[in-house]
Order: structure tokens, then sequence, then C-alpha cells
């Protein structure tokens, strides 16, 4: 008997880190849907993965050193600029990325490099907050820093823009 329910309880573990492991799939897989249409210049998938309200923000710097948070501007101004057709490519490369799941609240946390075309713009860090909504991942809030120099990027990365 002690067998069966050791059996049991194992099995239920099994199950919800299986289930907990998709959703954390789900949650990285809108923000990887989010630099594909950056890259692509398809605003209207990135519109998608958004809710309407959502807030931006951009943690920037003073004069005296202080981080300050500054508006980052509307969704329909970000989704302007992803649709804006240009001759070299956007691309936000991420990793590092971690996921943090409550209900239907979701925290997703990643490094980045951003370049345009093969150029190095920046680097720093994303911050999403997401809600599910009728079954899907929507972002509510998105946060970054962003920074020219000391930057660690993966070799991997770096190598893609050679």
């Amino acid at each position: 008997m002690k067998y069966l329910a050791l059996i049991t309880i194992l099995s239920f573990t099994i199950l919800v880190s299986k289930a907990q492991d998709n959703e954390k799939a789900a949650v990285e897989q809108v923000i990887v849907k989010l630099f594909e249409g950056m890259y692509t210049s398809d605003s209207a998938q990135a519109r998608t993965l958004f809710v309407p309200h959502v807030k931006m923000a951009t943690i920037a710097t003073d004069a005296q050193g202080n981080s300050v948070a500054k508006d980052g501007g509307s969704l329909q101004d970000f989704l302007a600029a992803i649709g804006t057709k240009r001759p070299e490519k956007l691309s936000e490369e991420i990793w590092n990325i971690k996921v943090n799941i409550d209900g239907g609240l979701a925290q997703a946390w990643c490094d980045y490099a951003f370049y345009v075309g093969k150029k190095f713009s920046h680097c720093g860090a994303d911050a999403f907050h997401l809600v599910k909504e009728n079954g899907q991942w929507k972002i509510f809030q998105l946060a970054d820093t962003r920074r020219r120099n000391n930057c660690v990027i993966p070799d991997a990365i770096q190598n893609k823009f050679k």
C-alpha cells in the first residue's frame, strides 16, 4: 500500500511538472514570436501578443548616474517601428530566459543584444509580465534596460553578426 501511495504521488508530481514546463514554453514562445515579428517587420503578428493597454518602460540612467523609469511609448508607436520596412533587419537576440508563473500571471526575464543589420546597437535585459487571457499568454507590461558598454554577449550570437 505504501508503494501505491508513493507511485501515485510521484505520478502526480510528474504531471504537474510537465504542465508547468508546457506553460513556461508557451510564455517563451510569445517572446520568441515578438522578436520574429520584429525581424520580419510583421507588426500584425506582434500586435496579437499584447493586451491593448500594455505598459512599456525603459530604465535609463540620468546625468547623476541614478536609474530612472522612462515611458517606453505606446503600443501603436512600437508596432509602427516594427512594421517599418528598412534595408537592414532589426534583430533582438535573447538568452538566459527565466520564466515564473503563478496562475494567470507570468514573468519572464532575459538578456538581449540588439542589432541593426550586422551592426551592434545595444544590450540589456528585457522584463515581461504576461496574463493568460482566454487560454493565450499576452504581454501586459514590458520594460528594458539599454547600454552600449559592458555587454557580455554569447559567442554564438556575436558570430551571427560578423
